[in-house]
């Protein structure tokens, strides 16, 4: 015994951490799930590459007058 009264068989021994699962297998391109949502995607970017170049109003329309030159009048350019 020691000095405080306990020694070493009063803790047990410590035991490793448990181990993490081991990670699933990363699919390879080619799995067809992959190529099926890899094909998906295509075909989403494709119709949505559409709607960038639109110009998309609230339901009133347009509310501030069209900013042109005519109504601020001639500038520099740079200026």
């Amino acid at each position: 015994m020691g000095i405080f009264g306990g020694g070493p068989a009063a803790y047990p021994p410590m035991s490793p951490p448990a181990l993490p699962p081991a990670p699933e297998p990363v699919p390879s391109m080619a799995d067809p799930a992959v190529r099926e949502a890899r094909d998906e995607q295509k075909k989403r970017a494709a119709a949505m590459a559409g709607y960038a170049s639109t110009i998309a109003t609230g339901g009133l329309g347009l509310t501030a007058p069209a900013s042109t030159t005519a109504t601020r009048g001639k500038t520099v350019l740079g200026g």
